[in-house]
């Protein structure tokens, strides 16, 4: 027995370490996706099986083992399923042969697997969006730093390291104007989705008639570049696709009409490729587009950002979920938080978010992943690399990561009141909750598949939401401010 779970252990080490699902470890070293269930059950195996198995997790043994008489090709471990049609009943009485699952992944034009980008799908971000409050309770975070921030003339400038659907940003516009109605605004939001821009910019229509004196700056330029609206390279730099859109009239439905005649320019300054090496999108061509309301142009000229000529110094940064999880704390000061702090202008402050984990949807993750985890540089971690390598040079930056209380923030999926008490949980909401726990926990796209073939990713979703009567998610902030001169 000991020896049984000692073999056991070393495959829950194996599909932990290298994000693999234990019925995927299953089909492909003995063509049995229930081999490792079957074996806490106490189904005995043979040393034979044992070798074979431990071989493939060495790697010594690359194929796929052969199982039931059939044979298994050779396939990588993190390549996804795709399910292939079961044979029908042969009207004979005999029984339906279970669906088969063969390994494919797309692949890049050099043939080598597209590197895994959990934000590309637009149906789970879209739905995470609609189903859960993130958006509002960021918007609410930001507004206790706006609180902080004293704005100097000639404008309040806020930067928006990656504005997503718009939806934090605008009801972060609102805010602004709440506090600050008389004040000019600069408002420079980086996104590389074109979708995304789209979306954000339908949404602008009413800010403009809101608060006349805005200025609206979109840019596809990396970190580095976006707070100054300059390309780090000469030859980008040259290629600038720098756009200035005065908008005409005065109502709502005006700006509006206007906007959407943006959509051509949008379409060819937006277009993207992707890192060989990260797979992260890229820009093709860096592009810049500034809006304003035409009326206002005595009111806000000086503000307009022109080429090469605009300092990039902001009283506000929101930096809320600008990098994926799994990167290193050295990858996401050196690419992000860094470029952003060097961009506080004197009492400027920098607010960063990303998800905590150790929350409900965890649950969800691990009772089909046992021992996952989101792997998050937590915001203590991230300020200390951050110090280090900004080092004297911003000796008048001060870090400040906050007690649990401050720092620790929830939102929640949307459900109604009565649904989760009741003895069935209706499809619709268990979807959402899936959806919702795996775009937080980033999980890959082949793990999924492998999830949703093996049918019990419902199941384990439906027992996180009754044990804790819903689903919510947890977030941490910390800011970084400047001094003020």
């Amino acid at each position: 027995m000991e020896d049984i779970q000692t073999f056991i252990g070393e495959i829950e080490d194996y599909c932990r370490d290298n994000a693999i699902a234990e019925s995927t470890f299953g089909r492909l070293t003995v063509n049995d996706g229930k081999f490792v269930s079957r074996l806490r059950a106490g189904r005995g195996v043979t040393m034979r099986t044992v070798d074979r198995v431990r071989k493939y997790m060495t790697k010594d043994e690359p194929a796929a083992a052969k199982g039931n008489g059939s044979e298994s090709s050779a396939l990588p471990d993190n390549l996804p399923l795709k399910r292939e049609a079961a044979p029908k009943d042969n009207g004979a009485g005999g029984k339906k042969k279970a669906k088969v699952y063969s390994r494919v992944t797309p692949l890049d034009e050099s043939g080598e697997p597209k590197a895994f980008r959990f934000y590309d799908n637009r149906q789970k971000y879209l739905m995470f969006v609609n189903t859960c409050s993130e958006k509002w309770v960021v918007a609410e975070r930001v507004g206790m730093e706006l609180a902080q921030v004293h704005p100097k003339p000639p404008a309040l400038r806020l930067f928006d390291a990656g504005m997503g659907d718009g939806t934090v940003l605008t009801r972060v516009m609102r805010d602004m104007h709440r506090r600050h109605s008389t004040v000019p605004f600069v408002i420079v939001g980086k996104e590389i989705s074109l979708e995304d821009v789209r979306l954000s910019l339908e949404k602008m229509s009413d800010r403009f008639f809101e608060h006349p004196a805005t200025v609206l700056v979109v840019t596809n330029l990396y970190y580095s570049e976006a707070p100054q609206l300059m390309p780090g390279s000469v030859t980008s730099a040259a290629a600038l696709n720098w756009h200035e859109v005065p908008l005409t009239g005065t109502t709502s439905h005006e700006f509006d009409e206007q906007i959407k005649s943006l959509k051509p320019i949008l379409s060819e300054g937006w277009k993207v490729k992707a890192s060989k090496k990260t797979g992260n999108p890229l820009y093709e061509r860096p592009s810049v587009m500034v809006i304003y309301r035409e009326d206002q142009r005595f009111v806000v000229d000086p503000i307009i950002p022109r080429p090469g000529r605009f300092q990039g110094q902001y009283d506000m940064i929101l930096a809320s979920q600008p990098y994926r999880a799994s990167m290193s704390p050295d990858f996401k000061v050196e690419k992000v938080l860094a470029p952003l702090a060097k961009s506080l202008a004197p009492g400027g402050r920098m607010l960063g978010i990303h998800s905590y984990g150790r929350d409900p949807g965890l649950d969800i993750i691990q009772g089909i992943w046992p021992g996952r985890e989101l792997n998050q540089s937590s915001r203590h971690e991230l300020m200390k690399v951050l110090k280090q390598t900004l080092g004297k040079s911003e000796r008048d930056l001060r870090f400040n990561t906050y007690a649990d209380n401050r720092s620790l923030f929830r939102y929640d999926m949307h459900t109604l009141p009565s649904e989760i008490g009741t003895e069935s949980i209706g499809t619709s909401t268990l979807f959402a909750a899936w959806n919702a726990a795996i775009y937080v926990y980033q999980i890959e796209d082949h793990l999924i598949a492998d999830a949703i073939a093996d049918g019990h990713y419902l199941t384990a979703t439906e027992e996180a939401l009754k044990q804790h009567g819903g689903l919510w998610f947890l977030n941490e902030s910390f800011v970084v401010s400047r001094k003020r001169s």
